[in-house]
């Protein structure tokens, strides 16, 4: 397979010269190439602004990282394009190994003081790909999402670390909005905001083996920001631990009409460790009470099972069901649940919500 090493188009790992260019032109000839071609990136720091890989190319590209790049200590200078490093329109990409690192804090903490902030970079990510591998990264201190998967299909995350301290403001690990069949399997996220967040479209999800903590859970949302959404479907969060999260698993949508839904969600052997809302439905979110005219969501939610949530709260309330007035929640299980609360059961609020339970119940069922 052909080599395009980046120090060959004057990369250099030094940590201080741009390599941006270099970076590109490997791109570009492994992207040309008939045959099946491998961008590497050796040992070294290299610092690079904007990256856009854009597709179609004419093989497979492997993209191997065995470096670590950084971003410019200046935020302006990646923060104002939405995108960090960004894979548009590849088809058949596998991302190996190697560390990113934003180096998001002075961007925060302009955030934190309502400067004049730039959007903020998302640093990975893929946008009209389909057929992507992204294994072995790890990503440090974004300034926005770390990861983001839109408007993609087949892509497996396998291994990833992601690390940013859990005040880091939006600083999401993994984003999934209008994209299908994505898995998600093995992984350590600590961040300040969703471990792991599906957004409007997001469909046939699998998700395995996820450290998460701290941070604020696996979330299926916020959904209902748009009147015409896609719905959130087929989705599975499976053996994962979370510890000292605000939430643990979490299904969010506006207070107001939409005709999204979310539908066949499996939340399963699960355990939390000191989390603050362990299960979660919240169909009344109106940060601000803004825009939410009837306080009710359109999105309808249906056929969600939670089986096997094993740990504590740091909360009483460890299983809040708050479905909406105008759509209840319908088709929900819940299946041997045991959370306690300061070593004693934990309480269940429920509102419009309707289902069955079975098995050890704590806190008890409430629907």
């Amino acid at each position: 397979m052909p080599s395009f090493n980046v120090q060959r188009y004057g990369a250099r790992g030094d940590g201080r010269t741009d390599s941006t260019k270099p970076f590109l032109t490997a791109w570009s000839l492994a992207c040309k190439s008939r045959v099946q071609a491998m961008v590497y990136i050796p040992r070294g720091t290299y610092l690079v602004t904007n990256l856009v890989f854009w597709g179609p190319c004419k093989n497979r590209i492997t993209f191997k990282i065995d470096g670590t790049l950084v971003a410019p200590a200046n935020y302006w200078s990646i923060g104002n394009s939405g995108y960090w490093i960004l894979f548009a329109k590849v088809n058949r990409i596998s991302v190996q190994g190697g560390t990113i690192d934003a180096r998001g804090a002075s961007y925060w903490s302009c955030r934190r003081k309502g400067g004049n902030c730039p959007q903020g970079a998302r640093s990975i990510s893929f946008s009209w790909c389909t057929n992507v591998l992204l294994s072995g990264l790890t990503s440090f201190n974004s300034q926005n999402m770390h990861v983001t998967v839109h408007h993609s299909s087949n892509v497996r995350i396998q291994n990833i670390r992601i690390r940013a301290p859990s005040g880091s403001p939006n600083t999401d690990g993994i984003h999934i909005q209008s994209s299908s069949g994505v898995t998600i399997s093995g992984g350590t996220i600590a961040t300040g905001d969703d471990c792991v967040a599906l957004s409007q479209g997001s469909r046939n999800i699998w998700i395995e083996r996820v450290n998460c903590g701290p941070g604020h859970g696996i979330s299926i949302g916020s959904l209902g920001d748009y009147a015409n959404e896609e719905g959130v479907q087929n989705v599975t969060v499976t053996s994962s631990v979370f510890t000292k999260t605000q939430n643990g698993v979490r299904i969010k949508t506006w207070a107001r009409p939409s005709r999204g839904f979310v539908r066949n969600v499996v939340f399963r052997n699960l355990i939390m460790n000191n989390v603050e809302n362990p299960v979660i439905i919240d169909q009344n979110y109106c940060p601000n009470g803004r825009g939410c005219p009837r306080q009710s969501s359109g999105v309808k939610i249906s056929g969600v099972t939670f089986v096997n949530i094993k740990g504590t709260s740091t909360t009483p309330i460890a299983m809040k069901l708050d479905c909406s007035g105008s759509n209840h929640c319908t088709g929900l299980r819940l299946q041997d649940i045991k959370l306690l609360y300061m070593r004693r059961s934990s309480a269940s609020y429920c509102k419009n919500a309707h289902g069955r339970a079975s098995g050890v119940m704590v806190p008890r069922n409430c629907m």
